[in-house]
């Protein structure tokens, strides 16, 4: 579900309607179209205007920021929270970073440092807005529905978000992504050993979802379960070679238990993904 509408766009990034919905016709974007096919724009919409407006401002060619945007939006993390991201000039690189995660979307000397938690907060009166109106008319929402709405409020609105998901679950209990992002909305919050059981549920019901894998590992690195979390980032590894920070985490685990050369193959690997 897309929370912002075309006036919301303008208003939280300085630009105008007419500038909004030129970027929504560049093709970098997935806005919906609402009633009298207005554009609806999600809050990764959002980051990637922002983005874009940046770019504008520090006189970076038309086509560049087309094709900078483009692969942006090809690398953003879909269903993932995105509010500690980072988007930055390195040299002649545009560098995203996330939580650990490193990666170049494009080539060119991009002139602007978004951090997307300010952009976040700007956006919550919004997004809280949209949620007190889903939950007002909630026998017309779906399990789809409910899953979208809570993507979207992740990097805004946790604790709605995690009613989102809670509803999805509560109407279709086999939705192993919501699963995933429940569980990360609790480990975020300290909940860790509940976020295990969401990471295992989501495993059960698709037992090759990496991600859940993944976040399974670093949630039993927190509990402090080394042996575990090594089968879990091992398993997602089988289900994903390209989890560059199920290699690196490896890398770690293994250099504390004193299989060094395990330690070395991955970090190896590590490296070579980043690169």
């Amino acid at each position: 579900m897309k929370s912002y509408s075309t006036a919301d766009v303008a208003r939280l990034i300085a630009l105008t309607p007419p500038q909004v919905r030129a970027y929504a016709r560049a093709g970098f974007l997935r806005p919906a179209r609402g009633p009298r096919n207005t554009y609806r724009f999600s809050f990764q919409d959002l980051v990637l205007l922002r983005a874009a407006k940046a770019l504008r401002d520090g006189h970076v060619p038309g086509r560049r920021i087309r094709r900078a945007l483009r692969g942006l939006a090809q690398t953003l993390p879909a269903g993932r929270a995105l509010s500690e991201m980072r988007i930055t000039a390195d040299g002649n690189r545009v560098v995203v970073r996330d939580n650990g995660w490193i990666w170049q979307p494009d080539s060119g000397q991009m002139l602007f440092d978004l951090k997307v938690g300010k952009l976040a907060r700007k956006a919550a009166p919004i997004a809280r807005r949209h949620a007190r109106h889903a939950r007002a008319r909630e026998e017309t929402l779906s399990a789809d529905d409910w899953f979208g709405l809570g993507e979207e409020l992740e990097a805004v609105e946790p604790s709605d978000a995690e009613d989102a998901y809670r509803r999805a679950l509560a109407l279709d209990p086999r939705n192993a992504d919501a699963h995933v992002n429940l569980g990360r909305l609790l480990q975020e919050r300290g909940r860790v050993e509940e976020a295990v059981l969401q990471y295992e549920e989501a495993l059960r019901l698709s037992p090759k979802h990496a991600p859940a894998a993944y976040n399974l590992g670093t949630a039993l690195e927190d509990l402090k379960r080394t042996n575990a979390a090594i089968a879990a980032y091992r398993r997602a590894i089988a289900l994903d070679e390209q989890l560059a920070d199920a290699h690196y985490n490896l890398s770690r685990l293994y250099e504390k238990i004193g299989q060094r050369q395990a330690a070395l193959r991955h970090l190896s690997a590590y490296r070579d993904l980043v690169r």
